[in-house]
């Protein structure tokens, strides 16, 4: 069974026909977020078991800025990972994965001009790290793992929206019976898109994070997870919701959600934030909204996101509510629509972030909204992703007004 980090938040399509079929299995594979959404598009499969195999990727990515006076970025790289994952051998197996990204220079913007979109291959142009190489060990329900790992937690997620996804360096043992998965770990570094390219294997607090957790899920859902990310925060996670099964081809979803950080060392990282969703399956579509809402934080402080895309209901594509929380209170509303057309898949979403004025009184309102759609045959995934974002606070265009396209494509082998 695969482990959930986020046992219940927003599905915002990819509702595969048939899917009530076979519910259990349906919903561990389900998207939670706009950002999930995006992450699982290319999703890298690493199977056969005791044998090389891997993902070819090449991907587009470019801005167009809204900003006067500030260039247009694009960049177009090709790269992939190599994975191996050794036969078990008396509890026992080993895995090492290779990532690497390099830019095409010929559809890739000048650097020099500031032109360059750096979230690929870095602002260098290439990247390569031996994203994975760990041993693992199983016995009955009981699994440990050491070394470079994949990890999907709350607050530690191994995002996967560009070239690189995320990794960790640690270690981590997990314990499922009856549904109910237990999870104590330790990472000590990290690396990927949301680690920064140019530095890599960057660390996870100053002394690293410890970290545990319980999850279970089935038609009735919950997660408690509790963080000590040295010298930056103690964080207290939890969510809990309800799957109901309305009739054959309808279901209804409803969750909520809890996080709470405190500060350590004085590193302003403090914050409660709130959060509701609600969704309907109606056979090939989906219907949902998501609410999170942060109180004021004190001067100089805001919430911490985590390492990765975040677990909060309303994270889309590109924008998070973390980015409007300091010294000031926030909310987010997403509403999207999904549907499944055989091997077709369609998500769109609207989401509209306001922040309260802050101490100096200034308030915050972005707009941002993602169109997704994909198509699979075979090995083979192509995907576009479109986004939009608006500052609705500022009557001139600033940072926050940009248009991204992003394109895909992915062969597995």
């Amino acid at each position: 069974m695969k482990i959930l980090p986020i046992t219940l938040l927003l599905t915002m399509g990819f509702y595969a026909a048939g899917a009530h079929e076979n519910k259990n299995a349906q919903r561990a594979e389900t998207e939670h977020s706009l950002r999930d959404v995006s992450q699982n598009v290319g999703k890298i499969e690493r199977e056969p078991i005791g044998s090389l195999n891997g993902q070819l990727r090449t991907m587009y990515a470019g801005y167009h800025q809204r900003q006067l006076g500030v260039n247009d970025t694009y960049a177009t790289a090709i790269g992939g990972t190599l994975n191996f994952i050794s036969k078990d051998i008396k509890g026992f197996s080993f895995g090492a994965e290779l990532a690497l990204s390099k830019d095409l220079n010929f559809a890739t913007g000048e650097r020099t001009q500031g032109k360059n979109n750096a979230e690929l291959s870095s602002t260098n142009g290439r990247y390569t790290a031996l994203s994975q190489a760990y041993l693992s060990y199983s016995y009955a329900n009981l699994k440990v793992q050491a070394g470079r790992i994949l990890i999907d937690t709350p607050l530690a997620d191994s995002d996967d929206i560009h070239m690189i996804h995320d990794t960790f360096s640690g270690g981590v043992v997990s314990y499922e019976q009856s549904g109910v998965t237990w999870m104590f770990g330790h990472l000590s570094k990290w690396q990927g898109t949301d680690a920064g390219l140019d530095t890599p294997w960057a660390k996870t607090g100053e002394n690293g994070t410890n970290f545990g957790g319980v999850s279970y899920a089935d038609d009735f859902e919950f997660n408690l997870w509790y963080y000590n990310i040295t010298h930056l925060t103690n964080a207290f996670y939890a969510d809990t919701g309800y799957l109901y099964h309305l009739n054959q081809t309808t279901d209804l979803h409803m969750g909520a959600q809890y996080l709470h950080e405190s500060q350590l060392s004085g590193s302003g990282v403090n914050a409660d934030i709130y959060g509701v969703l609600g969704e309907a399956l109606i056979g090939d579509a989906a219907l949902s909204f998501a609410y999170n809402y942060a109180s004021k934080n004190g001067v100089g402080e805001s919430s911490f996101s985590g390492f990765g895309g975040g677990t909060l209901y309303t994270s889309m594509d590109t924008m998070i509510l973390n980015e409007l929380t300091n010294n000031r209170s926030a909310s987010a509303l997403v509403g999207g629509i999904g549907y499944a057309f055989k091997k077709i898949n369609f998500t769109y979403a609207y989401g509209n972030f306001t922040g309260n004025a802050d101490n100096a009184g200034v308030k915050a309102h972005i707009v941002e909204q993602d169109i997704i759609a994909d198509y699979s045959y075979k090995d083979f995934t192509f995907a576009l992703t479109y986004a939009i974002s608006q500052d609705r606070e500022s009557t001139v265009k600033t940072d926050k007004d940009w248009e991204r396209t992003e394109l895909l494509f992915a062969y597995d082998f």
